[in-house]
């Protein structure tokens, strides 16, 4: 599966980085490299754009996913798609919940790899029943740490990429 990511450079920089961010595909993973070397945006707007702009799915996760899979699964392929997400998202967390406690979902959200994130880490937090004030405060939080490391390893990598040039 190839997607292509063409048409977000035809955006404005700022709106384009605060969508990259908001996919569960990129999320701040990608837009902060992006913002900071494509875009050349200052590294408190790739920053703060990309936290705002992952954290928002988190919000939309956790009140609106249990409506709309409720509604979905009276049909035969969203039953089906919902139990597999669901399932899948079980096992890459659940694990991790019973150790760790609650503080898992914020160690969860804020490891910048693929299948880790907001996107995961919201669902889990929904399928374990967290309140929902405090799963949205655990996924800030992990998504806070997420964009630290994500800005600290791009910068560190951008330097030495100059330097090998």
């Amino acid at each position: 599966m190839n997607i292509d990511f063409s048409w977000i450079y035809s955006l404005n920089h700022q709106l384009a980085t605060l969508l990259l961010a908001m996919l569960p595909v990129t999320e701040l993973r990608a837009s902060i490299p992006i913002a900071l070397k494509t875009f050349s945006l200052p590294i408190w707007q790739a920053f703060s754009l990309s936290v705002i702009g992952s954290f928002i799915p988190a919000v939309l996760i956790i009140y609106f996913v249990g409506p709309v899979s409720q509604y979905f699964q009276r049909f035969k392929w969203g039953d089906k798609f919902f139990n597999w997400l669901f399932e899948r998202t079980r096992k890459r967390f659940d694990k991790k919940y019973y150790l760790w406690g609650k503080i898992a979902l914020l160690i969860f959200v804020s490891i910048p790899l693929p299948l880790t994130g907001v996107w995961t880490g919201s669902l889990a937090a929904w399928l374990f029943a967290f309140e929902k004030k405090q799963a949205l405060l655990l996924i800030f939080l992990g998504t806070l740490l997420a964009a630290v490391f994500v800005t600290l390893i791009s910068l560190g990598f951008f330097k030495i990429f100059e330097f090998l040039l």
